[in-house]
């Protein structure tokens, strides 16, 4: 299964943010146990490194932990035309759109995210985190 990682579930876990960082860090495990493959777009790298470092406030530290998540996630790439499309895109805020288009054109089968509303209009299914462990844990 093929999940894409919304910025804000990749800082709940590497940040420990309670009451997020438990579902997080589950489906962290997941990834880490090969049960999905876990995406980010480069995109959300440069602020995902802004938010640990900010929060850190030491920058080898935020490296590092950038470091430990390339081991769980891979980095997608963000085209021109999922740029461009993400312009005309029916969601709202540019982050997130972009984010959509990029589901999109990769085919992902869910978007995970605390902020599903965000997504709504672009029509892909977006889940919760915690709604997403029980999917995969088969208890849903």
């Amino acid at each position: 299964m093929k999940i894409l990682i919304d910025t804000n579930v990749v800082i709940d876990a590497l940040l420990s943010r309670e009451p997020y960082n438990k579902s997080a860090n589950d489906i962290f495990t997941l990834s880490a146990n090969h049960i999905v493959e876990m995406y980010i777009t480069a995109s959300s790298v440069t602020y995902i490194y802004h938010l640990l470092e900010k929060n850190l406030d030491n920058n080898d530290t935020a490296k590092q932990m950038l470091g430990k998540l390339y081991t769980l996630a891979h980095v997608l790439e963000v085209t021109e035309s999922d740029c461009k499309n993400a312009l005309n895109s029916q969601v709202e805020n540019y982050e997130y759109a972009l984010i959509t288009q990029v589901a999109k054109r990769c085919k992902f089968d869910f978007i995970i995210s605390r902020n599903g509303e965000e997504y709504k209009e672009g029509k892909i299914n977006t889940i919760t985190p915690d709604e997403f462990v029980k999917i995969a844990k088969g208890t849903c």
